[in-house]
């Protein structure tokens, strides 16, 4: 069955979107092709309809990320740190509705998480269906051969997803799966949510540019440890003009979304757990010692499916930026106002766009210090670049959602950063389980993989990190 054109041209439309700083010296992208403004036409269509929905009369539009005019955005990105933080104070993750204050573990695990997931799937990234379809798992392929100089094992798996409720919509998750063949035994996998292959065109996440020395899957390899990659748009395209496609619009059998139905970020998380399932399965996989990594869309992707799913061991979320590991409540960078915007809207709940007008970042219930929570206690590394090239993705208010996570880490008996100052730069603070280091890099997560492969050897090396409490 041929790819839907959606899901075929989702990850090269990103028609308004964020180029990195370093990029703004460069050539005009080419003009978006007749499919692509079709694509384009379809998610304003579909983004107005939720907005009738919600009886939204207009948004504020998010600012531009360079100096020149940049269409559905207004005024110059913020990166002055005297007007960052017009919302000083954040939601308290250690106190209930009610006012009672969360004095143990099991208030945490039985009243105060579940408060503030109910808030996250209803306000910010959409609801989950309670029952999804099963996934049926092929490999595909499997190859021998080296990377750099270790034997290895690659197989090409497909999920294929149960689609006989709706026949209509195909949905089938490309993962790969790289093991080492001379270790005997279940390895521990880290697992990224990858790019794929194809044209781009006026990408605001274009693939991380490749620097010089081992690659990250190598420096995996060297201790042992497999390495996969998941296909995102597999399971959901990367547009509004998509979410009835996908499993997004498979669950719905080809009807558009409610105010607080699962927007992309939460599909490509279940997509994540669904590769975690086949792990679990494979008997060179150490399942219990799966880490994630994302980079930029796809960090606010690993974060997301950290906290919603307890079986992954570790996350590596690197420039995540808004709608990911950055408070929303910070006025730097990428801006609540951004991702309400045609171009980003799709990945969280419609609900998500009153926070752009009539309400702001102010009004929402939760912020992203509690999103980090929700992956406790498990080790987390948040990790982010120079303001000149990575400004947009806000290091400091990653940093700060990683402190504000903190109390959260030692109600459960472990380690926070062990500061509330924001470091200086390449000043990795890495001796808690929540864990952050801003490198001097821009958009890109290269510099920091030896600092995460480090950490993870921590936690790998010792007994996995469980919880009484979580989702699939």
């Amino acid at each position: 069955m041929s790819t839907p054109l959606l899901v075929r041209c989702s990850v090269s439309l990103f028609l308004l979107a964020f180029v990195p700083q370093s990029s703004a010296q460069q050539a005009a992208p080419p003009q978006p092709s007749a499919q692509q403004l079709d694509i384009q036409r379809l998610s304003l269509e579909d983004r107005q309809r939720m907005l009738d929905l919600l009886h939204i009369q207009s948004l504020r539009m998010g600012p531009t990320s360079r100096p020149e005019p940049q269409p559905g955005r207004t005024g110059l990105v913020n990166y002055d740190e005297s007007k960052a933080n017009p919302y000083p104070e954040l939601p308290d993750p250690l106190v209930l509705k009610n006012g009672d204050k969360v004095t143990s573990a099991k208030i945490w695990w039985n009243r105060r998480r579940p408060e503030i997931v109910e808030d996250f799937d209803r306000e910010v990234y959409g609801r989950a269906p309670k029952n999804t379809p099963k996934v049926k798992w092929e490999a595909t392929a499997a190859t021998r051969g080296m990377n750099g100089d270790v034997p290895i094992v690659t197989k090409q798996l497909l999920g294929h997803v149960d689609n006989s409720s709706y026949p209509e919509i195909a949905v089938d998750i490309q993962l790969t799966l790289t093991t080492p063949t001379s270790v005997t035994g279940p390895v521990p996998v880290i697992m990224e949510f990858g790019y794929g292959a194809g044209p781009r065109g006026a990408g605001r996440a274009p693939a991380p540019p490749v620097v010089p020395g081992p690659t990250w899957q190598q420096q995996v390899l060297a201790k042992g440890w497999g390495y996969a990659s998941l296909l995102p748009t597999s399971v959901q395209a990367d547009n509004g003009a998509g979410l009835r496609q996908g499993i997004i619009g498979l669950v719905n059998k080809g009807q558009p979304r409610k105010v607080d139905d699962w927007g992309a970020l939460r599909a490509w998380a279940w997509g994540a757990s669904r590769a975690l399932d086949y792990f679990e399965t494979d008997k060179s996989v150490d399942a219990k010692r799966v880490g994630l990594e994302g980079h930029s869309r796809f960090g606010k992707a690993a974060i997301v499916a950290m906290a919603y799913d307890d079986r992954f061991a570790i996350a590596f979320v690197s420039s995540s930026g808004e709608g990911g590991a950055k408070l929303h409540r910070r006025y730097w960078g990428e801006m609540v106002e951004n991702v309400a915007a045609p171009n980003e809207y799709h990945w969280m709940a419609g609900n998500f766009l009153k926070y752009s007008g009539p309400l702001n970042a102010n009004d929402l219930p939760v912020d992203s210090h509690e999103l980090v929570a929700l992956c406790a206690p498990r080790p987390v590394f948040l990790s982010a670049g120079a303001t000149e090239g990575d400004g947009w993705v806000d290091a400091k208010g990653t940093f700060l959602a990683g402190a504000g996570a903190g109390p959260v880490y030692k109600l459960l008996g472990k380690k926070d950063l062990g500061t509330t100052e924001f470091p200086s730069m390449e000043t990795g603070l890495m001796e808690g389980d929540v864990s952050f280091r801003q490198h001097s890099a821009g958009h890109t997560p290269a510099p920091n993989w030896p600092v995460f492969i480090a950490f993870a050897d921590r936690y790998f090396n010792a007994a996995p990190v469980t919880s009484s409490r979580g989702g699939r």
